[in-house]
This record gives C-alpha cells, sequence and structure tokens, in this order.
C-alpha cells in the first residue's frame, strides 16, 4: 500500500483500490488530492498489469466536492478536474459510495462506469445552493442514468437522492448493506478482471467513443453557464455565506 497526498493506493492483484483518505474534511478535494488522484488513474491507465480500478471514500463518506476554502486546485492535463472528470480511459473503474457524495464528489462518480453503494449512500448537486453551477459533468452526464425530470429536480433543488431511490432508477448497479460497498466493489472489480482485458478495454473504448461525442457539447455548454455565474454577486455571497455557517441573502444579480 502506498499513501500520498491524502489518497491511498492498493492492489489486488489485477486491480487497483484508490481511497481518499480526507476524513476530516468529508474528503474534500483540494490540490493535494487533486494531484494524487490523478498520480493514481494514471497509473491505472498505464500499467498493462492492472486490469480494473475501484475509487472508494472510505468508510462513511464518499466525497463532499471542492474543498470551498481551499480549493480543488486547476485541472491536470490528463484528468482535468479532480484529475478525474475528463479522464479518457480504458481501463474500467468502479465507485464504491458509502455516506455522501455531494457536489463534485457525485461528478466524480458520475465519471466512473459502475456504481456500487451502501443503503445509507446519498447523492447530491448542492451547486445553487452556493450561487454556483456543477461545471464538472452533471449538466449533461446526470440525465444519462438518472430519467430527465430526475436530473433536473437534483440540479435545480440541490436536494439528495437517497441510495435506494437511485438504485431503483439505474444509477446504482447494486445496492448493498452500509459499510459493504468497497468489498464489494472490489468483487465486481475481480469479476471484470476474469475477462480478457483485451475485449474489456476494447469494449470500454467502444462505448465511450459514442459518449465522448456527446460530451464536448456539454463541456461547451457547461463553460457558457461557468462564464454567467463567474461574473454574478449570487456566487460570490452564497460561497461567503457556506464558510460563515449562516443562510445566503441572494440578490439575483
Amino acid at each position: 500500500m502506498t499513501t500520498e497526498h491524502r489518497v491511498t493506493t492498493e492492489r489486488r492483484g489485477h486491480v487497483l483500490l484508490i481511497r481518499m483518505e480526507r476524513p476530516a474534511k468529508r474528503n474534500a478535494v483540494d490540490a493535494a488530492m487533486t494531484a494524487a488522484l490523478s498520480a493514481a488513474l494514471d497509473d491505472l491507465e498505464d500499467d498493462p498489469d492492472l486490469w480494473c480500478g475501484v475509487l472508494s471514500g472510505g468508510p462513511g463518506m464518499f466525497c463532499a466536492g471542492t474543498d470551498l476554502a481551499a480549493g480543488a486546485g486547476g485541472p491536470t492535463p490528463r484528468g482535468g478536474n479532480y484529475g478525474v472528470v475528463r479522464r479518457v480511459r480504458s481501463t474500467p473503474l468502479v465507485a464504491a459510495v458509502e455516506g455522501a457524495a455531494y457536489g463534485g464528489g457525485f461528478e466524480i462518480v458520475l465519471a466512473c462506469d459502475v456504481v456500487v453503494a451502501g443503503r445509507s449512500a446519498r447523492f447530491a448537486l448542492p451547486e445553487v445552493a452556493r450561487g454556483l453551477v456543477a461545471n464538472c459533468g452533471a449538466l449533461f452526464r446526470t440525465h444519462r442514468p438518472l430519467p430527465l425530470t430526475v436530473a433536473k429536480q437534483m440540479l435545480l433543488t440541490g436536494q439528495p437522492l437517497p441510495a435506494q431511490r437511485a438504485h431503483d432508477l439505474g444509477l446504482v448497479s447494486e445496492l448493498v448493506d452500509d459499510g459493504e460497498a468497497e468489498a464489494a466493489a472490489l468483487a465486481l472489480a475481480q469479476q471484470v478482471c476474469a475477462n480478457s482485458p483485451v475485449a474489456v478495454r476494447a469494449t470500454l473504448r467502444a462505448v465511450d467513443a459514442v459518449v465522448g461525442e456527446a460530451d464536448e457539447k456539454g463541456w461547451r455548454a457547461t463553460a457558457v453557464a461557468g462564464v454567467v455565474i463567474d461574473g454574478s454577486e449570487d456566487k460570490a455571497e452564497g460561497i461567503a455565506a457556506f464558510l460563515e455557517k449562516r443562510g445566503p441573502r441572494w440578490t439575483g444579480r
């Protein structure tokens, strides 16, 4: 096992377990975690002896998204934001979700290929409550595994989606008892590794090639929304209110 900048990696045969390790901050992503996640996923993609990855937040919490006080650092050359969400991969990645996957944490989940979750897991996009927009893929990825109306409800209200409903609707592929998500994700990864790695990589590349065409349009639309937000008073007020632990006073400007 290796540890570097708030992320641990552990090889389990042909599987790489990547675990976010910043519990005091609910695994919120700062610049160091972005760099470490990017490095771990580079290893997953570049090592021909690694055939599948599992991304976990450990017990009790997946990821609270961007550390609004410290910032998540800039996008990495191969991974984009968080070192994850714009990455082109041919090696499958399974998300093991316990507790909350909020904001950018949910967008990291959406960048994975398969989702395993504990029964108390919950998914949310609270950016609008901070005067922000979800800028790491959720604007165009949320409605792929979920009905459009549910995706819009998440994006426009910021309210969480419980794991059971996420499973019923197809976002979560396997729902397990709390505390078992990581083990179940590792077992699923071993099932992937029982197959031809050449065939698995070719399959994932083919699926993502089709999805990737829509992604480029989605990233352009997200950039337009970001320009609107960057010039608004509401963005500054939303972040200040969050850091000061008070309700925001919106102006609509």
